[in-house]
């Protein structure tokens, strides 16, 4: 079985308040926090485009203003760039404007990651779709959207992505209970729990920020109620597919054991930094022996 439409557009989930940072995002998103030298919303952005979605829905909520003039030109900043001859500095800012059409909506009520996915339902129609969330940065030389959307034309279900964590680890996040399939490089998901307690876990697979979904996602969001927090929960919904024979139905599974950069909380987006810098063939020279000597001196 496969379903006949191709996969072309994304929504990102950009409404959140960004307590967590505070007083950083006071006035600023937290997706525009820098992650070295450009916001953490660019690196998804530029992820989609990369798997050909290049059809960008953000959902997102007020004082969220700064995402849409990112993404926007600035003719005078542009020309002033070219005046002084800065072509790399250019070109670095039209990166940003070149990645796709991005359109916005506002989700309005803070609802929970069920209901923002439900805002993007007349944007989206009648296609399967990708969601990304901002918290998880996918390196850009591994590959996790363009395996997932094979996957999902290939079964015609909802498609997840999944990391192998410790056992300690598993209550942070949504676990997967899953059935290998013979043959396949995906797995069937049985159900999901939502940050159990270690010895409840089914299994020590976590679900990260990445998601296929066939459009029959909304018609269960609209009659799913509110769930952990009071909030309407996409994992609610990706529950009842799983166990779903209609069209639509059945939840598959990615396992993705590439890099993974998490900018969710202050100490894991300061290690995302200090990876990607490190990492950077103009910054890791300088950086990686000063990090030693500093570690060393502690």
């Amino acid at each position: 079985m496969s379903h006949p439409n191709p996969v072309t557009k994304a929504v990102i989930p950009a409404a959140g308040l960004g307590t967590r940072f505070l007083p950083a995002t006071k006035a600023m998103p937290k997706e525009m926090l820098p992650v070295v030298d450009q916001p953490a919303i660019q690196y998804v952005v530029a992820e989609a485009a990369r798997a050909g979605l290049n059809d960008v829905l953000m959902v997102t909520g007020r004082s969220k203003r700064a995402l849409e003039d990112h993404f926007d030109r600035v003719p005078s900043l542009e020309a002033t760039l070219q005046g002084k001859g800065d072509e790399e500095k250019l070109r670095r800012i039209q990166e940003a404007t070149a990645l796709g059409d991005i359109h916005y909506i506002r989700q309005g009520d803070p609802l929970g990651l069920g209901h923002a996915v439900l805002c993007a339902r007349h944007h989206v129609g009648h296609e399967p779709f990708a969601v990304l969330l901002g918290d998880d940065l996918i390196d850009e030389r591994d590959d996790l959207l363009g395996p997932m959307i094979q996957v999902q034309q290939r079964t015609g279900g909802s498609v997840i992505a999944l990391m192998e964590v410790t056992p300690e680890q598993i209550s942070a996040y949504g676990c997967a209970d899953v059935e290998t399939i013979d043959g396949q490089g995906y797995v069937k998901v049985k159900g999901l729990v939502e940050k159990p307690a270690p010895e409840e876990a089914p299994s020590n697979y976590a679900v990260i920020g990445r998601y296929v979904l066939h459009p029959a996602v909304f018609d269960v969001l609209e009659h799913t109620a509110p769930g952990r927090g009071g909030e309407i929960q996409l994992t609610d919904a990706l529950q009842e597919l799983a166990a779903s024979d209609a069209e639509g139905g059945g939840v598959y599974a990615v396992v993705f054991r590439g890099r993974r950069y998490d900018t969710g909380d202050k100490l894991s987006y300061i290690q995302a930094v200090v990876q990607l810098a490190s990492e950077r063939e103009d910054l890791g020279p300088k950086l990686v022996p000063w990090l030693k000597d500093f570690v060393a001196g502690l």
